[in-house]
């Protein structure tokens, strides 16, 4: 079964956030325009493994590049990241009206309607 209805473009995006490596791409870019390179001494791995990251982030529409001179510049793009919260708010509002409904089944009498146990016999 399938809860809620999450499009191509946000589960691409969930995917992409699923590395920390990622998570951490996109903070630091939200704040500022970053390029590759200046990426990549941020990290402790390969220019061509944060590319990889980066290309991620962009498959996902998270972050765009734009060309500055000889240089990429990788900049987040906060309205993707709004669209992914309000696709997480909606699966939340779907569980919380879950756990309501389970609540008030609880909450009912669970003796009521139920034939009296006396009369059985």
């Amino acid at each position: 079964m399938v809860v809620g209805s999450a499009d191509a473009a946000t589960d691409r995006a969930l995917r992409a956030l699923a590395d920390p490596t990622r998570r951490d791409i996109l903070r630091v870019t939200l704040v500022r325009p970053l390029s590759v390179s200046a990426l990549a001494r941020r990290y402790p791995m390969s220019f061509a493994a944060v590319h990889k990251h980066v290309s991620v982030l962009e498959d996902a529409g998270l972050v765009t590049k734009r060309r500055r001179g000889r240089e990429s510049l990788v900049h987040g793009e906060i309205d993707r990241v709004r669209a992914v919260r309000a696709a997480l708010d909606a699966l939340e509002q779907v569980w919380r009206d879950r756990v309501a409904r389970m609540d008030r089944i609880l909450a009912e009498d669970p003796d009521e309607g139920a034939p009296d146990a006396h009369h059985q016999r």
